[in-house]
C-alpha cells in the first residue's frame, strides 16, 4: 500500500509540473458562475464593454516543465479561474507565444470582468485595409511561431500548387485569388489538411506548427480567428 501510495504521490506531482502555471489576484468575488453560462474572450484588441467590472486578474504562465500548455488550454484554464469568482468575461491584456529559445507555452495575462451587458461598447473607429476594397484577392498570412520541431521544414500547398515553404520563426502574406472552397495541406511523415472557404477581399490567419510524430513529427494547420492571429503574427519580427 505505501508503495502505492507513493507511486499515485508521484503521479500527482508530475502532471501538476506538466500543467501551466497559474497566478490569480483577486480584488472582488461574486457567485460562482453556472456552468452552463458562457465567459466570454475578449481579444487584445477587443474593446472591453462599457458597464463592466474589473474583479481579477489571470496570468497563466510556464513552470519551467509545463507541457500541456497550448492555446486552447491556456484559455481554458484563463476562463475556469474566472468562472470560480464569477467573472464572465475575460480581458487578453498580455500574449507570449511559444519560441524555441524560450518557453513552448503560450502566456498571457488578462483581466477577469463581470460585464453587465455585452451589447454596450465604447464607439471605436474600424480600421479597414483599404487595399481590400472591391479586391479580386484574398489575403492569406500565414505564421509560425517557435517551438517544437523548429527543424523541420515543409511546404504548404494550395490544392496542386505549393504556395510558400514554412519555417520556424517565419510569416509571410499571400494573395490568393481561388475563391470558394479550397484545401490547404503539408505533408512529412503524414498529411495534414485544412480546408478553407476563401471569400475576396477577406483576410485569413493561418498558424502553422509541428505535432509530435513516430519519427520527424507531422504539420499542425489551424485557422485562427483574426485578432489572435493579427497579434500573434505581428508578434514575429523575423522573416524567412
Amino acid at each position: 500500500m505505501r508503495k502505492i501510495s507513493i507511486l499515485l504521490i508521484g503521479f500527482t506531482l508530475l502532471l501538476s509540473s506538466c500543467a501551466p502555471k497559474i497566478s490569480t489576484v483577486i480584488s472582488k468575488t461574486y457567485s460562482t458562475l453556472d456552468y452552463r453560462e458562457e465567459v466570454k474572450v475578449l481579444g487584445l484588441h477587443d474593446p472591453i464593454p462599457i458597464h463592466s467590472e474589473e474583479i481579477g486578474i489571470v496570468k497563466i504562465g510556464d513552470t519551467g516543465f509545463s507541457t500541456n500548455c497550448g492555446w486552447d488550454v491556456v484559455i481554458n484554464k484563463a476562463t475556469m479561474e474566472a468562472r470560480k469568482i464569477g467573472g464572465n468575461a475575460i480581458k487578453i491584456t498580455s500574449h507570449i507565444p511559444p519560441s524555441a529559445m524560450g518557453s513552448s507555452c503560450h502566456r498571457i495575462t488578462a483581466k477577469i470582468l463581470k460585464v453587465e451587458s455585452f451589447d454596450i461598447v465604447p464607439p471605436t473607429i474600424a480600421i479597414v485595409d483599404s487595399a481590400l476594397f472591391n479586391a479580386d484577392y484574398a489575403l492569406l498570412h500565414v505564421y509560425r511561431n517557435s517551438g517544437m520541431g523548429f527543424l523541420i521544414n515543409y511546404d504548404l500547398h494550395l490544392g496542386d500548387s505549393v504556395i510558400c515553404r514554412v519555417s520556424d520563426n517565419w510569416k509571410t502574406t499571400i494573395k490568393i485569388t481561388k475563391d470558394g472552397m479550397n484545401t490547404l495541406w503539408s505533408k512529412t511523415e503524414a498529411k495534414e489538411e485544412l480546408p478553407i472557404n476563401f471569400k475576396l477581399g477577406h483576410e485569413y490567419y493561418i498558424r502553422c506548427g509541428i505535432t509530435m510524430g513516430a519519427f520527424v513529427g507531422r504539420p499542425q494547420l489551424e485557422l485562427v480567428d483574426n485578432l489572435t492571429g493579427k497579434a500573434e503574427y505581428e508578434s514575429i519580427s523575423q522573416h524567412k
